[in-house]
This record gives structure tokens, sequence and C-alpha cells, in this order.
């Protein structure tokens, strides 16, 4: 094989556009309206006619933006995309977003609770638990609190159990629940302050919203996304970050969701209107979008974009529909309603990164009413081996996540190991009998539309396993064009063992050790592992089809099998780490893919950690602690 060809032996290290620091700028930019636009009504006789072309040249330029914006923050081997110089320590973010005034609603901390085995889950659920303080308060300990703290010499900094990159989390996270004893005798709407595992009251709610449009025992989680945060330290590429991150979150609801016996679905007939006034996250002010990268102090920008909102509910419940028109109506009285509470500062200056907020603009979603909310039945997981597993609860396993910094470079895995941790990875899980394609399996069934991430993996040190490039299917819709997309001399063979079930493809056999560093950024990380990955999105084709809102969803997809990875490592007794800087096109080389049909998204990489013991680890939170 003569892939690595390509890779030039000497490489050049970026150079920053600079920043202005000043405000001038803003007076000529653009605004933020944060409400969907619309085209005015056309003027022709054949109104429907102009409608649709004029809809299709909407399209056509938002994919083209958003294409536009994908391609300005990739790396090359020659630069970067474009970030701070360095970090700026003097104005770095507030990790935790309090609403300053409003009422705390203490929650528990459970110490020990019963939980089932995170292996288990894959198979079935438990019988669902009621709605209570105590449930709820398990449910936000095991998905989106604190893990531990960390400490060496005058540093301290908190570890949470929804990864995040960078450890910046810039999600935020809202619950909206009908009443609780011992929490709030209303329906209401809270942020979750994962600091003082607490709710902060933001506003209650008509008494009838739950009833009239949910089946009993539901509530819904909001998930918001700062982008300052990450582009604090990532610059343009945060906005990327920022939707993996919300990927992270929902795979982590929907796990501790799982361990109490609820389901977890995206409520996606909603559109940006609805979610951002259903959160109380609504702007008072437009915001300036400047013409270029802006240095200055713009609290502004600490705005929360509302990403999505997720119904919780009993698992086994059967069909149910939800009346997305008859709940947007009621949401947009949201803004009427008193709510308590103003966001805290989280730095006194800022940079605006442009971009950002020009693409989080073109991919609003828009309300689609007419869509049909399918609550499909739970499909179990395939299984090699349940030995590979250790017997781990899933309340202890969340809770002990960590991103390893270093990996040893000789742990080894065996392949029914490597196997069953791709199987878990499957979307559509191993009952149906169908090909891979509709998400029905745990965690991927709390998105709505079918898979469009596939994995190139890049094997190490995988016992009974040739090294080399392979590539997992994850929708078998995508095989043949996948086939003829790649490089002509991939073999496409699957490998000796794999299951049946398992679309795992050999491509070629080489030790794609140097191969998976160099294309991970010269991180040592990406080779010293048993196996790292380079998540492939059926990109242009997805947001032509689906709508160019699917942008951060494709992002999210790669969230949600990037924390299955994660637990599945830790779960077999290893570890693993998200890598988001990745040399974009340079991996499409490899791949032999061009154009944009396909993009790289998202790598991972899974192996045994190295320990730093200069960190002391101290538990999350005062008093006793089983998870440090």
């Amino acid at each position: 094989m003569t892939i690595l060809q390509f890779i030039p032996n000497t490489l050049r290290h970026q150079t920053h556009h600079h920043l202005s620091p000043t405000k001038k700028s803003l007076c000529t930019a653009t605004t933020m309206s944060f409400s969907s636009s619309k085209s005015p009504p056309p003027t022709i006789q054949n109104q429907e006619n102009s409608s649709l072309n004029q809809e299709n040249v909407d399209t056509k330029n938002l994919i083209t933006q958003i294409i536009k914006y994908h391609n300005q923050t990739k790396h090359f081997f020659t630069k970067y995309s474009r970030a701070p110089h360095g970090l700026d320590w003097a104005n770095q973010p507030d990790p935790f977003r309090r609403y300053i005034s409003s009422p705390l609603l203490p929650l528990l901390h459970p110490t020990r609770p019963e939980s089932p085995l995170y292996s288990s889950l894959f198979h079935s659920l438990p019988p669902s638990k009621p709605i209570s303080i105590s449930n709820l308060s398990q449910f936000l300990y095991d998905s989106l609190s604190l893990s531990a703290w960390k400490t060496t010499g005058f540093s301290s900094w908190s570890l949470r159990v929804n990864p995040s990159s960078g450890n910046l989390h810039p999600t935020e996270a809202y619950i909206i629940c009908p009443p609780v004893a011992s929490l709030s005798s209303s329906c209401f709407v809270a942020h979750y302050a994962p600091k003082l595992h607490s709710l902060e009251l933001r506003s209650e709610i008509p008494s009838g919203f739950f009833t009239n449009f949910f089946p009993e025992g539901c509530f819904l989680v909001g998930l918001s996304s700062i982008f300052w945060r990450e582009a604090w330290k990532y610059g343009e590429r945060g906005f990327r970050y920022c939707n993996h991150d919300v990927g992270h979150a929902i795979g982590a609801v929907s796990m501790a969701a799982a361990g109490l016996g609820w389901d977890v679905k995206v409520l996606d007939g909603l559109g940006f209107e609805d979610i951002e006034k259903l959160m109380g996250v609504q702007l008072e002010e437009e915001m300036a979008i400047p013409d270029r990268p802006v240095k200055g102090e713009f609290p502004e920008v600490e705005f929360e974009h509302p990403d999505c909102v997720l119904v919780v509910y009993p698992s086994g419940i059967g069909e149910f529909d939800v009346d997305y028109k008859g709940l947007s109506l009621v949401i947009s009285g949201f803004s009427e309603l008193e709510w308590k509470g103003r966001a805290n500062r989280l730095s006194k200056e800022h940079v605006v990164w442009d971009i950002i907020y020009r693409t989080s603009e073109a991919v609003k979603k828009p309300f689609t009413g007419d869509d049909k909310f399918v609550n499909d039945p739970f499909v179990s997981a395939g299984v090699v081996s349940g030995s590979v597993y250790k017997d781990i609860s899933l309340h202890e396993l969340v809770r002990k996540r960590r991103s390893a910094v270093d990996m040893d470079g000789k742990t080894t895995m065996a392949k029914e190991t490597f196997y069953q941790i791709l199987l878990h990875c499957m979307p559509s899980g191993s009952e149906t009998g169908d090909k891979e394609r509709k998400q029905l399996a745990l965690p991927f069934r709390a998105l709505p539309w079918e898979s469009e991430v596939h994995a190139a993996l890049f094997v190490h040190r995988v016992v009974g396993l040739p090294s080399g490039l392979y590539f997992l299917v994850r929708n078998a819709e995508h095989f043949d064009d996948l086939k003829s997309a790649t490089r002509s001399e991939f073999k496409w063979e699957k490998p000796e063992g794999c299951p049946d079930g398992l679309p795992l493809y050999e491509l070629a056999r080489i030790d794609c050790r140097e191969l998976s560093k160099r294309l991970s950024c010269h991180q040592d990380i990406a080779s010293d592992g048993c196996f790292s990955l380079g998540m492939i999105a059926h990109f242009e084709p997805t947001l032509q089809n689906k709508g160019v809102w699917m942008y951060p969803r494709l992002f999210w997809e790669t969230g949600i099998l990037g924390q299955v990875l994660y637990l599945e490592a830790h779960a077999v007794g290893i570890s693993a780490t998200g890598i988001g800087c990745f040399f974009d096109d340079p991996v499409h080389e490899v791949l032999g893919l061009r154009g944009s049909d396909y993009q790289s998204l998202y790598h991972f990489t899974i192996g045994g950690p190295v320990i730093d013991k200069r960190i002391m680890s101290l538990p999350a939170y005062p008093g006793p602690e089983d998870d440090q």
C-alpha cells in the first residue's frame, strides 16, 4: 500500500489571522435575529412554483454557507483552523452557569443506589420508576453532574459525568417537569446547576402542559450550548466541538434514563423558536455579528444557543403521539411567563468568531409539525460474549469514566472484545433481522433519523486481528456508495471470526500506527491505543435531503457514538479519548474520498491509559462519596 506517500515529511506551523482589539467594527455588523427568517411572498402569478423555486435557492445558499464553514474550519498539514494565539487565562469562561436570584431546589445525593449492570441495559431495560425527587436526582447525578475534582499544585478543576472537549463544558441543561413532591408543587422549568447538584427554578408553567400533550410519567430535558466556552480555546472550530458535546450529553442522558427504566427521544418536530421559549433562553436584544473576528468586551456572546429538547418517558409505554402543532402553540405563550433569575457573567472580555454565529443562524431548525413522533420498540444489541465486561453497574461506570491523556502503547485487546464493542456501536441492534439503518438500539434510539455516521478504524493491537485499516458500515444503504467512493484497491472483506450481524470490513493490512498519529494532529494517543477511528458522516447528501439543520445533528450522532465508546472502554477495563483535532482532508485522502459526500467529523482512540500520579482526585461533592 502507498497511502502514506501523500503525507509530507516536513510540516509547517499555522499562521493565525490577527484579531482586531477594537469594538468599532461592530457598528457595521449584521445582526442575529434569533428567529426563523421567511422570504416575502412571491408576486408573480404562479405563487406555488415561485415559492418552491425560492425555497430551493434558499436551501442551496444555506448548504453553500455550511460547507464554507466546514471547509474553513478544517485543519491542514500546513495550517490549522483559526484559533487564539494562546490561552487568555484572564478571560477563561466560568464553567458554571448560574441564574442569580433564582430559587434553588436542592437535589439528593445518591450513595450506592440500586443500579443495573451496565451491559444488561443493551438487552432490556428494568421496570420504569416513577418521577420522584429521588429518581430525578439520580438521573441527573448519573448523567450531567460533577464526577470528581482534580488538583495539582495550586490548580484544581472539576470533571463531569458527561464528557467535554477540553473539559470546557459548553452544554447547559434544563428540566421541564410536572409537579414533584418535595421539589415543586407546580409544573416548572429549571436550570440544572451541576456544581451544587441542584435545580434553579426559572419559571412555573401551565398545569395542563404535561397532561394535555404527554402520557403520565414524562418529563423533558432541554440542552443548549454556550459557544463562547469552546471558542475561547478552539476559535472557529469551537462550533463543531459544541455539537460533539451535545451528542455526548444526549448519550449520557439516554444511558442514565435507561438505568431507571426510562426511554428518551429527541422532540425534533419542534423548531428553534419553540425550544428557546421552552427553556427561557431567548435573547432580549439582537446580537450584532461582526464581519471578522473581533476582540473586546462583548457579554452578548455568552448567550445560550438552544439545541434540542428530549422527552423522557417510561419504557414499554407503547405507541403515543405528540401534537407538535398544539404543543408549539402553548409554548409560544411561554415568553409571557415570569422568568426568575439572570445569567451570571462568564468572562470580562471575549473574542467574537463571526463565522460561528453566522453558521448557527444558518442551521436553525424550522418547526416541522407534520413530522410524526415515533416511539419504536426497544431493540437489543448484538452479543459476541458478555464475559468481556466487568460486573460493573451503570452508576459506578458513568461516574468513573475519564478521558485518557496518554496511552501506554502496549495494552492489547482480544478480537472478541473488539467485536463486542463494535456491536454496541451499531444503531439498529440485532433482533429485527433487517440491515443496519434505523436507530433502534440504546442509546442511538434517542435520535429520530436514520444513521448517517460510519467509522474508519485503525487497528493497532487487537489480538487475532491483523493490523490495518477497517471500515464499520452503520447504514447498509450507503455500502455500495462507500465502496465506489473509496480507493479501488481496498479489499472490503469481512475479517475472520467477525459476527454475521457486524458489518465490519477489512480494507488494507498495514501498520497504521504512524498514519493514525499523523492524521490526528501528530498525537501519540491515536497510535498508542488498541485501535483508533475516524467517524465518517454522509455529509452533503444529508443536508440536501433532510435539511441544513442536520449539520449540527451529524455531530450529535458522532457524540453519541463517542459516548458509547467511552463507556465500552471503561466497561472492559481500559480507557478512551475523543479526538477533535485531526487533519480533515488528509483523512479523506487516505480513504480515497473526494468532494463533500462524506466527511470525517470526529476521531476516537481506545487503549490502556497512563495515569498521571502528580494529579490528585477528590470527591465531586462534600460528604460520603463512592466514585472517586
